[in-house]
C-alpha cells in the first residue's frame, strides 16, 4: 500500500515526529512505536480510496499531519498534481507541519486558523481523522468543499449513530469502506451534501 518511493519520505516524517513529539505531544507516545501501522497505513488507505483523483485536498484539523501529510507524500511519490491544504489552529503543530512540508518539498500548505473561520477552500476532496462527530464534519464540509466534492472520514464502531444523527439535518449519499487498520472501523465516503431546510 506504501510505495518504495514514498518509504524514505515517511521515514523522514517519522524521525521528525519522534523528535518533535517530546516537546509538543503531537501523538500519544505509546502510538509512536506503532506509527507505521497506526498512523501511516491508516492514512494511506484514504489515499488509495480517492486521493489520487482529487485535484485539491483539504485536511481538517490536521494535528500531527494525519492523514494530510501522508496524502501529500504519497501524491509526490506518484507524481500526482494538486496541492494538499492542512487546516490547523494550534500554532505549534502548524510549525511542525510546515517543517515537514519544507524538508520533504511537498506540494502542501498550512492554514493556521480554526476550521469554521478559515476562508472557504472549494476543495474537491475533504478528509478529517479523529476530529469530530459526523454532524459537525458535515458543517465543515459544507464550508470548505466544492459542491461536487467527496469527503473521506475514518470512523470507529459507533459510526451508525453518527450517521443517523447527521441525517437529521443533512442529506448526502454515502459509501462504506472497511478499514484495513481497525476491524470494527469504516471509512465513510460522503458526497452530494445538502443541508436540510
Amino acid at each position: 500500500m506504501i510505495s518504495r518511493d514514498a518509504a524514505p519520505m515517511l521515514d523522514h516524517y517519522l524521525a521528525l515526529l519522534t523528535k518533535w513529539n517530546v516537546a509538543i505531544n503531537l501523538v500519544s507516545p505509546a502510538t509512536l512505536k506503532e506509527a507505521r501501522h497506526r498512523h501511516f497505513l491508516d492514512s494511506a488507505q484514504i489515499y488509495h480510496l480517492s486521493a489520487a483523483e482529487g485535484r485539491s485536498w483539504v485536511d481538517l484539523g490536521s494535528g500531527a499531519g494525519f492523514p494530510g501529510l501522508v496524502l501529500a507524500i504519497l501524491r509526490k511519490a506518484e507524481g500526482a498534481s494538486g496541492a494538499v491544504t492542512l487546516i490547523e489552529a494550534d500554532r505549534r503543530k502548524a510549525v511542525f507541519l510546515t517543517t515537514v512540508i519544507r524538508e520533504l518539498s511537498l506540494d502542501a500548505q498550512v492554514i493556521v486558523d480554526r476550521i469554521e473561520r478559515a476562508a472557504p477552500q472549494q476543495a474537491d476532496r475533504i478528509c478529517a481523522r479523529a476530529l469530530a462527530a459526523l454532524p459537525v464534519l458535515c458543517g465543515f464540509m459544507e464550508r470548505h468543499a466544492d459542491p461536487s466534492a467527496v469527503a473521506l472520514f475514518p470512523k470507529g464502531r459507533n459510526y451508525r449513530n453518527e450517521v443517523e444523527e447527521a441525517r437529521q439535518n443533512w442529506d448526502f449519499s454515502m459509501k462504506l469502506h472497511e478499514s484495513v487498520t481497525d476491524p470494527e472501523g469504516v471509512i465513510l465516503e460522503i458526497q452530494d451534501l445538502l443541508r436540510k431546510s
